[in-house]
């Protein structure tokens, strides 16, 4: 028998994974994702490497486990605030996707700013001629501002892809200091102050307790008529109804969707209905490196923790401190243990 059992509910082969456990007399573990199944076999594994909701039952009945090791960035189908009690680290990949992600915000923000998805429509339904006509009502984008809600790696990410483009740009984060937006040309702003000035709201926002509805009918009523709503974050972090409220009733003028609060949406959701918005199907992450990324990541976390390590992202960092882990980097001033 293996030294260290890693349950999972992720399907074999687990190559990418296995590159970095060699040595470690690991094995992989498969049980089916119903809750139950996992509670009956995750009781004496080492290491859980989930791909479906982690409950709170899960995790009480995960009497060895010494982390939960997620291919993702979002966490938010994690009970987290359960792991914190048990002392188990949750970790995630915050940083390997960050390229593709802030590429399809710039998408999201330059098609919806010249109306692409309706262009295309109107050169299909041999409706040459309005197009011109239909883009004199808007200002060119040089020189109009760029607002993030949330300045984390992705964020980041965009305001550089966005700066040649001549936008001025805000950010809100009061989790991140202001000499980490200035080099960036970004200005920090209140929540309320960005909203009524900009022109593009990016939501950055991850999916907590915290962020629930974050932006909701209040937050839409302070942005611009002319504004466009841009989300590549996590569909809960807004308020759903308020967003198509807000966009019946004119308070912002479009919105450019990688997330839904419901995913995949039910066909009656009134925001498929409404030419002023673009959608994607949760794809900003995608692109060729995507699982063999991730899944090379998960292996690292897994190797460090069982290995007697602090892993490299931790969602819940306050459980290292207690823990028989070792710190072998000093800890980052960003925004995890050693991100």
């Amino acid at each position: 028998m293996a030294t260290f059992r890693i349950l999972t509910t992720a399907a074999a082969p687990f190559e990418h994974e296995s590159e970095a456990l060699a040595g470690l007399d690991a094995a992989f573990v498969t049980v089916p994702a119903e809750e139950d199944a996992v509670v009956a076999a995750i009781g004496d594994a080492d290491a859980f490497y989930p791909t479906g909701k982690v409950t709170r039952r899960v995790i009480a009945a995960a009497k060895r486990c010494k982390v939960i090791a997620l291919g993702s960035v979002g966490v938010d189908y994690v009970d987290v605030a359960a792991a914190t009690e048990h002392g188990i680290p949750v970790t995630n990949c915050p940083d390997t996707f960050v390229e593709e992600v802030a590429d399809h915000a710039m998408t999201l923000l330059l098609g919806g700013f010249r109306r692409l998805v309706e262009h295309d429509r109107l050169v299909r339904e041999g409706r040459w001629r309005e197009g011109r006509a239909h883009l004199y009502q808007f200002p060119r984008l040089w020189g109009l501002t760029l607002g993030f809600v949330g300045f984390g790696h992705i964020a980041r990410a965009v305001a550089l892809r966005a700066r040649p483009f001549g936008l001025r740009m805000l950010a809100y984060d009061p989790y991140v200091e202001e000499i980490a937006l200035l080099p960036l040309g970004v200005a920090p702003a209140g929540l309320h102050e960005l909203l009524a000035e900009s022109d593009f709201v990016s939501m950055h926002a991850p999916g907590t307790s915290e962020t629930g509805h974050m932006m909701g009918e209040r937050e839409f009523r302070k942005m611009k008529p002319t504004a466009l709503f841009i989300n590549t974050g996590r569909g809960a972090t807004v308020d759903e109804q308020a967003l198509v409220t807000a966009l019946q009733q004119g308070w912002i003028a479009g919105a450019a969707l990688d997330v839904l609060e419901v995913e995949p949406p039910r066909q009656d959701n009134p925001l498929l209905q409404m030419r002023n918005v673009t959608f994607t199907a949760h794809v900003a992450s995608a692109s060729s490196r995507f699982d063999p990324a991730r899944k090379r990541r998960v292996g690292q976390e897994l190797a460090l923790v069982l290995s007697g390590r602090w892993p490299m992202a931790c969602v819940n960092p306050s459980v290292l401190a207690a823990s028989s882990l070792r710190r072998w980097q000093p800890v980052s001033m960003e925004r995890g243990p050693n991100s």
